[in-house]
C-alpha cells in the first residue's frame, strides 16, 4: 500500500470532516519529509559504508570504525522505522522528529559534512513547505481593519523540522508566563526570541512584510500575520498595522526585539493600553476583557526619558553618572551646529538623539564635516528613527566602547532587583556600527568595572527602569569613562554576555535574557535562579555593599557579526539569494591541547532567502565560547568563520577573520578607531604571510592532484621516484592565476598511507630562476571531496580549513585561507614555461565612469553637466538599505560630460551614474 493509500484510509476513518482538509495537508508533509529522510538515508549509508570499509582496511582507527559501525546501524533501524508500512497515524511526528535528530547526531559525530549541510537543507526546506501546507484561509475581513492577514495555526513543536529553533537545555517555568507572544521584528532577533519562547511552551506570533513572506521567522512562527508592504514605514514601523495583528492574534504580550519600534514610546504606550483579545482563546465573555497586553520591555516613561540621548544625558548627570562634554540641547540647524562644535573644540560627534545602531552618526573635524554630518545624519536618523533631532558633544580621542548589560524587575515585595554582568568590549566597529563584540574586555581592570556598575545602578534607580537594558560608556586609555548612552532595549550583542554568565555556555547553567525579560514583564520578577548567580566575592574589599557586584561569568565569549557587505567595494550592501548557506560545528577543538570552544551562531537565513535592500543586511552572529581564555575563543571563531560557507552574496567574513589575526586585535588594544588605524586605505582582502603563502601553495597542489584521481584524470608530473612506498612530483604552482606569483614544489607522497606529503617550497622570478631559499611543508589528512566546499588538513600538525569556490575553463581555482582569496593554477613545469611566453591582458579602462558600487536608490546629484571635479568632490548620493552613501570624485580636473539616471530611479551595482569627458592624449 502506498503512503498516500495510507493517509486516505486513516483519514476517512478517524478525522472531523471540517479539519480533513488542513489534517490530510499535514500528514501529507510530513509524509513528504520522510520521503525525503529515507532518500538523505540511503545516500549516507552508502558513504558511510564505504568509509568504514577504508578504515577497516587502513587499520588505523578502531574508534572510528565503531562509531561508523554504530552510525550504520542506525541509520538502518532509521530506514526500516520510517518504512510507509510501519508507520501509522500515531507515529508519524514521533518517528520523524527520532529519525532526523538521530540522523543529525550521526552525521556530526562522523564529520560528514557534505550530508550535514544537506539533511540540514532538506530539514529547512521541509520545515518551509510545511508552513506553506498548513496556511488556512485569510480571516474574513473585519470593519476597521486595514492589514491582510494569513493566520498559520496548529503548527507542530517538531525540533526536527525547526533546528534554528533548538536551545541548549536551561531553565523551564512551573507555568508559562503568557498563553502567547507576538514578536514585533523579524530575521535573527525574531528566531531568537521564539527558540526562548518555544523553550518554554509559549506559541509566538510573526508579523512579516510582503517582502519576508518566505522568511525563516515567518516559517517558524506558530502563527503569523502580513501587515504590509517591503518598506519598513508600511509594515514593521507602521505602528497601527501592528496593534491590529496583536489584537488580531489575542497575543498577551510582544516582544520589540531590536530596532524598528523597540525604542518607541508611542508603541509601548500604545500597546499597553490594548486589551487581550479572549475571543481567540474560545472566552464566553466576549471578544475583550481587562486583561492587558503586555509590551517585554521598559516603561514608556523609560523609554521615553533614557532613549532620547539628549534627556538621558540630563538623567545621568542628576544620578551622578560620568557623562561627555557636550551641548544638553537640540541643534536647530547646520549653522548651530557648526557654532556648537566650535564652542566644544574639534573632534566632535555628531549622533541622532534617538535610536541607535550607528545610524544618522558622525565624527567631525572641520566645519565642512559637520554641516555635511548634519544634512546626512538627520536623513538617516528621519529614515531609521522617525526623529531628526540631533546633538553634538565632544569626541573622546581613541576610546574603547564598553558597556553594561542589565536586567531589572520587581519582587514579591515591590522591591526594585538589578542585575549587572561583566562589560562587553564593542570597539570594533566600522561607521560606528559594532563589527565584533566580546566579553570580558582586555582593557578594563576590576575595580574600573566596579565602580561602573554602581553608577549603573543609580541610574536604573534613577527612572525604576525594569527588564533588560544596556549603558555604553566610553573608557580612555587611563580608565576614565563618560555615559554615552542606555539602549532601553535587547542588544544585538547580548549572547556574548549570555555565553559567560554563571557557570558558562557549556554547563547548560547560564541567563537567557529573553527569558529574564519574559518572566518580569509578566510581573514575576527576576528568575531566583540568575538572583543566586551574584558574585558578592569581593563585596568587603571594595565596601560598597555589594552595589558593585555583578553577576559571575565564566571563560569568554566573541562574536562577529556577519552582514551582507562587500568589503572589498567600501563594505557597501549585497543583495540577492544566497545560493549556499552552511553554518560551521557548534563544537570545534582548537588551540594546542584541542580544548573544546562552542559555537553559537543566530541566524534568520537558510539557502535560498533572499536579501533584500529594504532592511539591515545583518545574516547571522557568530560567537565563540571559550571555558578557558579570550585566546582560546579567539581561535575558535577563527577556525568557524574558516568553515562558514556563504555564496550568492558578498558578506564581511573575510574581514571579520583578517581582524581576528591583527596583533594589536589578538593583545586587546582595541579603540574604537581600531579599523580607520589597521585599515585607512578600506579592506583589500586578507594578506597571508610569504610562509603561509607557500603553505597554501602545498595545499593547492595536493587538492589538484586528489581531484585528478578524483575525476580518474592522471596526476601531474607523478614521477615515481623516491622508494618503494612513496612517490616525487614537481609542480609550478601561481597564486594570482597564470601571471601570480609562482611558486616550485616539490612533493614527496607517501603512497602506502596517501596521507603524508612533505614539500619544499620555493618562490620563482618572472624568469623562472628561484628567488629564495625552499621552505619544508608538511602536511597531512586532507580531507576534501568533488561536491564539498571545504577541504581540511594537518599543516605542521595544525588543523586548517579551506573554501573551495570554484574552478574556471582555465583550470584556475579560488581557494580561501583565514579568509584571504587566492586565484590558483597548478600546472606542470612544460605548462609554466610555455605560459610564460603570453602576454598579459590588459583590463578595460573605466577611469572616465563613475558607477553605482551598489544597487540602491538615486537620491541626489551634487553636480551638473559641464562641472569641472576635484578629487574627494561629493558627485552623488545612493541610499541602499536606509543608509545614505556619498559617491565622491576619484579624478582631478575632470569635467562631467553627461549625468546617467534620474534621481528617485533604482539603480543596480555597477551601473553608470556620471560620465567624464575623455582627457587629450
Amino acid at each position: 500500500m502506498q503512503g498516500k493509500d495510507i493517509l486516505d484510509t486513516i483519514l476517512n476513518k478517524n478525522l472531523n470532516p471540517e479539519r480533513t482538509m488542513v489534517q490530510k495537508n499535514k500528514y501529507i508533509c510530513v509524509m513528504c519529509y520522510v520521503h525525503v529522510l529515507r532518500m538523505v538515508c540511503r545516500k549516507i549509508l552508502g558513504s558511510l559504508s564505504a568509509r568504514r570499509l577504508a578504515v577497516c582496511q587502513s587499520g588505523r582507527n578502531a574508534s572510528r570504525d565503531r562509531l561508523l559501525a554504530v552510525g550504520i546501524n542506525n541509520l538502518q533501524t532509521i530506514w526500516h522505522a520510517t518504512s510507509p508500512k510501519q508507520l501509522g497515524v500515531s507515529q508519524f511526528k514521533s518517528s520523524t522528529a527520532m529519525s532526523s535528530g538521530t540522523l543529525s547526531s550521526i552525521i556530526r559525530a562522523s564529520s560528514h559534512r557534505a550530508a550535514s549541510s544537506w539533511i540540514s537543507t532538506c530539514q529547512k526546506a521541509s520545515a518551509s513547505h510545511l508552513s506553506q501546507q498548513l496556511c488556512l484561509n485569510p480571516r474574513p475581513s473585519v470593519a476597521g481593519r486595514s492589514i491582510t492577514t494569513q493566520i498559520h495555526r496548529s503548527r507542530p513543536h517538531n525540533p526536527a523540522l525547526s533546528p534554528l529553533l533548538q536551545q541548549r537545555p536551561n531553565s523551564t517555568s512551573a507555568s508559562p508566563p503568557f498563553r502567547k507572544i507576538l514578536i514585533a521584528n523579524r530575521g535573527e532577533i525574531a528566531l531568537r526570541v521564539m527558540r526562548t519562547a518555544r523553550s518554554h511552551n509559549i506559541p509566538t506570533v510573526a508579523i512579516y512584510s510582503t517582502a519576508d513572506a518566505q522568511s525563516l521567522h515567518v516559517a517558524m512562527a506558530d502563527e503569523a500575520v502580513c501587515i504590509g508592504g517591503a518598506a519598513s514605514s508600511d509594515s514593521y514601523l507602521n505602528i497601527d498595522k501592528v496593534c491590529e495583528a496583536i489584537d488580531l492574534c489575542g497575543a498577551e504580550a510582544v516582544h520589540p526585539g531590536y530596532g524598528f519600534l523597540s525604542e518607541n514610546s508611542g508603541f509601548a504606550e500604545r500597546v499597553e493600553a490594548m486589551n487581550v483579545n479572549e475571543s481567540v482563546y474560545g472566552s464566553s465573555g466576549g471578544s475583550s476583557s481587562n486583561k492587558k497586553v503586555k509590551f517585554v520591555g521598559p516603561s514608556k516613561h523609560a523609554i521615553q526619558s533614557l532613549g532620547d540621548k539628549i534627556q538621558s544625558k540630563l538623567i545621568a548627570d542628576a544620578a551622578g553618572v560620568s557623562t561627555i562634554p557636550g551641548f544638553n540641547g537640540v541643534v536647530q540647524s547646520p549653522a548651530h551646529a557648526v557654532e556648537i562644535a566650535r564652542s566644544i573644540g574639534y573632534p566632535v560627534m555628531i549622533k541622532a538623539s534617538s535610536g541607535g545602531g550607528g545610524k544618522g552618526m558622525r565624527i567631525c573635524y572641520t566645519d565642512a564635516q559637520v554641516e555635511e554630518g548634519y544634512r546626512l545624519g538627520s536623513a538617516e536618523a528621519k529614515s531609521f528613527f522617525g526623529d531628526d533631532r540631533l546633538l553634538v558633544e565632544k569626541y573622546v580621542v581613541d576610546p574603547h566602547h564598553i558597556e553594561i548589560q542589565v536586567l531589572s524587575g520587581r519582587n514579591a515585595k515591590g522591591d526594585l532587583d538589578i542585575l549587572c554582568f561583566a562589560e562587553r568590549e564593542c570597539s570594533v566597529q566600522r561607521r560606528n556600527q559594532k563589527v565584533l563584540e566580546e566579553s570580558p574586555s582586555a582593557h578594563l581592570l576590576p575595580e574600573t568595572r566596579r565602580e561602573m556598575i554602581r553608577q549603573v545602578k543609580s541610574l536604573v534607580r534613577e527612572v525604576g527602569y525594569e527588564s533588560a537594558g544596556t549603558v555604553e560608556f566610553l573608557v580612555d586609555k587611563d580608565q576614565n569613562f563618560y555615559f554615552l548612552e542606555m539602549n532601553t532595549r535587547l542588544q544585538v550583542e547580548h549572547p556574548v554576555t549570555e555565553m559567560i554568565s554563571g557557570d558558562g555556555y557549556a554547563s547548560g547553567n547560564y541567563v537567557d535574557l529573553v527569558h529574564g525579560m519574559l518572566e518580569v514583564a509578566a510581573g514575576r520578577g527576576i528568575p531566583q535562579k540568575y538572583l543566586d548567580m551574584v558574585d558578592h566575592s569581593e563585596d568587603e574589599r571594595y565596601g560598597d555593599g555589594g552595589e558593585g557586584a555583578n553577576v559571575r561569568y565564566t571563560g569568554h565569549a566573541i562574536e562577529a557579526r556577519v552582514y551582507a557587505e562587500d568589503p572589498l567595494r567600501g563594505f557597501l550592501p549585497s543583495t540577492g539569494p544566497l545560493v549556499k548557506y552552511v553554518e560551521p560545528p557548534a563544537l570545534l577543538n582548537v588551540g594546542s591541547n584541542l580544548e573544546p570552544c562552542h559555537i553559537r551562531i543566530d541566524t534568520g537565513v537558510v539557502p535560498g532567502t533572499i536579501v533584500s535592500p529594504y532592511y539591515d543586511p545583518i545574516l547571522s552572529k557568530i560567537i565563540a565560547y571559550s571555558p578557558v581564555n579570550r585566546t582560546h575563543s579567539i581561535l575558535g571563531l577563527g577556525s568557524a568563520l574558516d568553515q562558514y560557507v556563504i555564496k550568492g552574496v558578498q558578506h564581511n567574513v573575510p574581514f571579520c577573520r583578517d581582524v581576528l589575526r591583527n596583533d594589536d586585535f589578538i593583545q586587546g588594544y582595541t579603540p574604537t578607531g581600531f579599523i580607520a588605524q589597521h585599515y585607512p586605505d578600506g579592506f583589500s582582502g586578507g594578506q597571508l604571510s610569504e610562509v603561509e603563502r607557500k603553505e597554501l601553495a602545498v595545499i593547492a597542489r595536493e587538492i589538484a592532484r586528489k581531484r585528478c584521481i578524483l575525476m580518474g584524470s592522471p596526476p601531474l608530473a607523478l614521477t615515481g621516484k623516491g622508494g618503494d612506498n612513496a612517490a616525487e612530483d614537481e609542480v609550478v604552482v601561481c597564486l594570482g592565476g597564470m601571471f601570480g606569483d609562482a611558486y616550485l614544489v616539490k612533493s614527496k607522497i607517501d603512497l602506502e598511507r596517501d596521507c603524508s606529503i612533505t614539500a619544499s617550497v620555493t618562490r620563482l622570478q618572472k624568469e623562472g630562476d628561484a628567488v629564495d631559499e625552499s621552505h619544508v611543508v608538511e602536511l597531512c589528512n586532507l580531507d576534501y571531496e568533488l561536491s564539498g566546499d571545504l577541504a581540511q588538513v594537518s599543516v605542521g600538525g595544525k588543523d586548517r580549513a579551506l573554501q573551495i569556490h570554484e574552478e574556471d575553463e582555465t583550470g584556475t581555482m579560488k581557494l580561501t585561507m583565514f579568509g584571504s582569496d587566492a586565484h590558483v593554477m597548478v600546472m606542470s613545469l612544460g605548462e609554466y614555461e610555455l605560459a610564460r611566453l603570453m602576454k598579459k591582458p590588459i583590463p578595460k579602462d573605466w577611469g572616465n565612469f563613475v558607477l553605482s558600487p551598489m544597487p540602491g536608490t538615486l537620491i541626489s546629484f551634487a553636480v551638473k553637466e559641464g562641472d569641472v571635479v576635484e578629487i574627494g568632490q561629493e558627485l552623488c548620493v545612493v541610499e541602499a538599505m536606509k543608509m545614505q552613501n556619498v559617491i565622491r570624485s576619484h579624478k582631478a580636473g575632470a569635467k562631467v560630460s553627461k549625468l546617467h539616471g534620474e534621481v528617485g530611479a533604482s539603480l543596480r551595482a555597477d551601473e553608470c551614474l556620471i560620465e567624464f569627458e575623455k582627457a587629450e592624449a
